[in-house]
């Protein structure tokens, strides 16, 4: 079945329902933003009755329900009136015409540096009968008051601020256009002589624009939420991309509700934020919302999906899980209104987790999209994620997809999946999410490892604090040291400019295997120096003075082995620290490592670390 109809209207007739409201704007759509050149183009492409681009209508009354609002200027006495048709796209040039042609008032546009300005415009009714070429001299834009300036505003060159001026100097006013018995009358009473010369322009210039063909595509009602918002995109000339979010909002305010402000908070409606609210926690503030959307449809349709088999629904009549794009268009306000303060909850719970798996700064978190199944199965558990047993599993499965780096790109399915399975499984020990048995780490991998915007580098060295990782030179360990602020960051174990002099290939010095984290003090006394020299260093040092046994604890909480670091032998370092790290890998993911070599084509290209060894 064709989902939208093609066909020609006349302008008049288009223009007429703007101003009636049977055609308005979903509430989606921007402001009106075309400055005074692009209005000026536009009157001039229809007097010379040059094609101007399709409208796109939607008609109302179907699945795509959304909160609309009149053209910039347009307005009614009493209540509104429904709309039967919305635009998707042609707003700029529909609202540029509604009003210069339909309205009576100032047009309120801007200029080409962006400023503000209020203009009435005219065609000279000689010079655009001189011929076609000589339209766009003939339009004239004049101030409010009606009067073209000159010398800084202080002289008068034209005034047309009265009716019998305008006529007396031929010059038509734009707003006149479509109906045009008024001025008339006023040329026979102030200008007579003229009407001759008029008439010539109004069947050159004036029918040109009551006799303009626009061409229109209408979608039907049929036509899905989804749909709608894919085609808005396409079509969308501004290049800006309508999210869920926007469509949802324009959706509940139909039904009265403000979305907008739930989000992100309203201080004349005296609305607290929710995204304040969860960005107060650091780890979430980075959360979306299309994250949260996306944890409210999982929620909403797990619930539907354990009614339909209770009830004994098979097959397709059973609602999957699901945190799609489409699946949010349809969620209804009831189901975001019953889940919403229930997955903030969820959220806050997430960050909770995290921390204890040591988390405590966004730019450490491997995936923000892992968010939100995590919210979603806590946010139904409550306070038995602490539960030992449970707690286990949840880490497993959050370490699996880190470590497995499945959660880049799109996961819609994933997501979906894991809220699911993840559930299963905590009440089923045999029920393994997909995460977990999809995870796999090669042991290679640890050779390719250079970038700090990877999932899996972020994630080891979360490990390696999580297991209690202390500094080289304070006392205290990262955790604590980064808790007080101090500087940190991750650096070389055996120095970059060591390396280099001894011949050690910048891809494997620069891997995850020869970096940890440390302090800026630690890193300071380490410099260029050889292993063996920047340890007796720092061990001597007034502020430290340790022993070789403490000092080799302290580099087994990084799972560094310590004597071929004081040998200075850098290939039993690297295969040593490469072997603990695996070691620690698996313990997260519950699986051994996966034994796979990748081909030296197939080997992943990352961004290298720019930091710099003191």
């Amino acid at each position: 079945m064709s989902t939208f109809d093609s066909t020609k209207r006349l302008l008049p007739e288009i223009l007429a329902e703007i101003v009636k409201g049977k055609i308005q704007l979903p509430d989606f759509q921007r402001g009106w933003v075309w400055d005074d050149d692009h209005v000026r183009s536009l009157l001039i492409s229809v007097a010379r009755s040059f094609p101007v681009g399709a409208v796109m209508l939607l008609e109302t009354g179907g699945e795509a329900n959304f909160q609309v609002r009149p053209i910039e200027n347009v307005s009614f006495n009493g209540s509104p009136p429904s709309a039967d048709l919305l635009i998707l796209d042609g707003q700029q040039r529909l609202t540029t015409l509604t009003q210069v042609l339909a309205l009576t008032g100032v047009v309120k546009t801007h200029n080409d540096k962006g400023k503000p300005i209020e203009r009435y415009y005219y065609f000279h009714i000689p010079t655009a009968l001189e011929g076609p070429e000589q339209l766009e001299e003939a339009l004239l834009a004049l101030e409010p008051d009606r009067k073209q300036k000159a010398n800084f505003g202080r002289d008068v060159v034209r005034d047309l601020s009265t009716r019998e001026l305008e006529c007396r100097q031929l010059y038509f006013p734009c707003s006149e256009i479509l109906n045009s018995d008024d001025w008339e009358e006023s040329l026979q009473e102030h200008a007579a002589e003229h009407f001759g010369l008029y008439m010539q322009f109004r069947k050159v210039v004036l029918n040109a624009f009551r006799s303009y063909q626009l061409p229109i595509i209408a979608l039907k009602r049929e036509t899905s939420k989804e749909a709608v918002c894919l085609v808005f995109e396409k079509v969308n000339t501004g290049g800006v991309a309508l999210s869920v979010f926007e469509l949802m909002t324009a959706t509940y305010a139909a039904e009265g509700y403000n979305l907008r402000d739930d989000w992100f908070g309203s201080s004349l409606r005296q609305v607290a934020s929710r995204q304040k609210r969860l960005a107060h926690e650091p780890l979430l503030n980075s959360v979306e919302t299309t994250d949260f959307l996306q944890a409210i449809a999982m929620l909403h349709t797990l619930e539907r999906r354990r009614a339909d088999l209770t009830a004994g629904k098979t097959g397709k009549q059973i609602t999957p899980v699901s945190a799609k794009r489409a699946t949010i268009l349809l969620l209804p306000l009831a189901a975001y209104q019953k889940w919403a303060d229930r997955a903030e909850a969820g959220f806050l719970l997430a960050a909770k987790l995290l921390r204890k798996e040591c988390l405590t700064d966004l730019r450490d978190l491997p995936y923000r999209t892992q968010l939100a199944p995590l919210a979603a199965v806590l946010t139904l558990l409550g306070d038995h994620w602490l539960e030992p047993r449970i707690y286990d599993k949840l880490a497993r499965w959050y370490w699996c997809g880190v470590l497995g780096e499945l959660y880049g790109g799109a996961v819609e399915t994933r997501v979906a999946n894991d809220v699911e399975e993840l559930l299963a499984w905590i009440n089923d020990d045999t029920e393994l999410p997909r995460t977990i048995t999809d995870a796999a780490f090669q042991p290679d991998r640890l050779d390719r490892l250079t970038s700090r915007l990877s999932a899996a580098y972020k994630g080891l060295n979360v490990l390696v604090l999580r297991e209690g990782a202390r500094d080289f030179f304070w006392k205290a360990n990262i955790r604590e040291l980064d808790a007080e602020d101090v500087a940190l960051d991750i650096h070389h174990i055996f120095p970059r400019d060591w390396c280099e002099k001894n011949g050690i290939p910048r891809k494997r010095y620069n891997t995850v295997v020869n970096k940890t984290p440390i302090s800026y003090k630690a890193n300071r006394m380490i410099g260029g120096s050889a292993p063996s020299q920047y340890l007796q260093k720092i061990q001597k040092h007034s502020q430290v003075l340790i022993g070789d046994a403490d000092m080799n604890a302290i580099l087994g909480s990084h799972f560094i082995p310590a004597d071929p670091l004081r040998a200075d032998d850098f290939t039993a370092f690297y295969q040593a620290r490469k072997q603990n790290l695996l070691a620690l890998i698996e313990k997260a993911m519950g699986k051994q490592a996966v034994a796979v070599t990748m081909p030296e084509e197939e080997e992943e290209t990352e961004m290298e670390e720019t930091d710099e060894d003191s």
